[in-house]
């Protein structure tokens, strides 16, 4: 397979995953979807398990790079407020991925049993807690990022991108105490 044809593989899981769930997704489905045998399938990806982590592999990174550009600032409030706008900006920019791999029990399951993925969620809800990392802090960030990755589905909202970037960062800074940038009290 070419690159581009690897790409489109991916893609076609994606959407896939989306309809049918992880769980529920074969590579026979994958291979019908594309006009392709299941051999040319497992050219590239032996199992879905593969499969997934190539599918996840660019989001993992560019989260990661987030949570990093967040964890240099200053104050707890304002890491705060870089993870949440990073977090935000990326979810809806992959908005069907975003949900696949927030509310996809399969997937959830499968990624929690990475470190790679379980320190970065940690990381996450660690800034977005901010200057309250007790249960509370956490519930809320938990609460943030769970809504947020359910909120761009593309199954509930029919709301654009710009609009549903503005609805999730102000609910998100409602939710989180974050004072609005430029609001003074």
């Amino acid at each position: 397979m070419q690159p581009d044809t690897r790409q489109r593989l991916i893609d076609v899981a994606v959407d896939l995953f989306t309809r049918h769930s992880f769980a529920g997704t074969s590579l026979q489905m994958i291979a019908d979807e594309m006009g392709f045998t299941k051999a040319a399938i497992y050219y590239h990806f032996r199992t879905r398990e593969e499969l997934l982590n190539a599918v996840v592999e660019p989001m993992r990174e560019q989260l990661g790079a987030v949570v990093a550009a967040a964890e240099v600032h200053g104050s707890s409030a304002t890491r705060a407020e870089h993870m949440l706008r990073g977090y935000v900006e990326l979810a809806v920019a992959n908005r069907a991925l975003v949900s696949v791999l927030a509310c996809d029990p399969s997937v959830t399951t499968l990624l929690r049993g990475q470190p790679q993925w379980a320190d970065l969620i940690n990381r996450q809800l660690a800034l977005l807690a901010g200057s309250e990392p007790d249960p509370a802090g956490l519930i809320k960030a938990t609460v943030v990022l769970a809504g947020i990755s359910s909120a761009v589905g593309p199954t509930w909202l029919d709301v654009g991108d710009d609009a549903l970037l503005d609805h999730l960062m102000e609910t998100g800074r409602r939710t989180l105490g974050l004072r609005k940038k430029g609001h003074r009290s």
